[in-house]
């Protein structure tokens, strides 16, 4: 399994211990939305694992599916839908990318971009 795919499996477990595990100690991860899902940016394998375990206790249903991954040396592309319901009662579906650097084997920096589709009924 590739790290990429290792990690979006991690997502969509909820697993937060094995999120972190596949990246560096001093990683710097920018998530794709605002205070909404878990704020700009989290620096370190600790805060990066509380950022991913707020996230699921506001949004338990919340998946990331992904549509493509590739990479090149130490870079590293995702393609991916986010979809969850909030505690509202409405959906979110959030289509976007990550674009990774990696460095020994694990994810040393996360950056995320997005485009939020239309809401859901």
């Amino acid at each position: 399994m590739s790290l990429l795919t290792e990690l979006f499996a991690a997502f969509n477990a909820h697993d937060a211990a094995k999120v972190v595990s596949l990246m560096t100690d001093d990683c710097v991860f920018e998530a794709a939305a605002g205070t909404e899902m878990f704020g700009v940016r989290h620096t370190g394998r600790a805060a990066v694992q509380a950022a991913f375990e707020n996230v699921w206790k506001g949004l338990p249903d919340v998946r990331w599916d992904v549509t493509n991954h590739f990479h090149t040396g130490d870079r590293a592309v995702s393609e991916w839908v986010f979809r969850a319901t909030r505690p509202d009662g409405s959906r979110v579906e959030v289509q976007g990318c990550d674009l990774f650097t990696l460095r020994d084997g694990k994810i040393a920096v996360k950056q995320a971009f997005r485009k939020e589709r239309a809401p859901l009924k």
